[in-house]
């Protein structure tokens, strides 16, 4: 146990990292998806950057820091085995699984668009874009509350938060609309 407080900084640091990359691949991909729009020579030039800041970022970040984010997880679990009766935790770690899939289907579409197939639209990609948000309130607020947590009020907010979210991005492509430029 003397230990613990570092793994839950390197757990934490390692959270932190991959839901950076999370949060920035899809940007990327909405930004090479928007490139495959333009003219010649901007055309390629804009993909193969995005492309290479793409392999960049899944590779040397995203996919390192979860890794790294579950190795210190499972050895966190190993030291507090308790945890893993606690009602609390089966749900982050469906959430944990949850995140994975987003994580997997990321790399579907990462490998998609470093072959130049394009399945999505920007706008879709937008709204995919806030799948890791929503995942990242959803175990914050069930870590840092636990079991003091109202199920029907979380579930409410969740539900908020992403309506909010899509209104958004609502909003900015009505703004981007008027303004190509925003």
């Amino acid at each position: 146990m003397e230990y613990y407080n570092y793994i839950k900084a390197l757990h934490l640091i390692f959270v932190i990292t991959w839901f950076a990359g999370l949060f920035y691949i899809p940007r990327l991909f909405i930004y090479q998806i928007e490139a495959y729009h333009k003219d010649e020579p901007e055309k390629s030039i804009l993909t193969n950057q995005f492309k290479l800041m793409s392999k960049r970022l899944w590779y040397i970040i995203t996919w390192p820091s979860a890794v790294l984010a579950s190795i210190f997880a499972f050895t966190l679990l190993f030291m507090i085995p308790e945890w893993l009766q606690q009602p609390w935790m089966h749900v982050k770690l469906g959430f944990v699984i949850l995140l994975y899939a987003y994580h997997l289907k990321c790399h579907l579409i990462f490998k998609q668009l470093q072959n130049d197939v394009v399945k999505w639209s920007s706008n879709k990609m937008r709204i995919w874009n806030e799948g890791s948000t929503l995942i990242l309130f959803s175990v914050i607020f069930l870590v840092i509350v636990r079991d003091a947590i109202n199920w029907i009020y979380g579930v409410i907010g969740i539900f908020v938060l992403a309506i909010m979210l899509m209104l958004g991005i609502k909003l900015y492509k009505r703004i981007r609309s008027k303004n190509p430029e925003a």
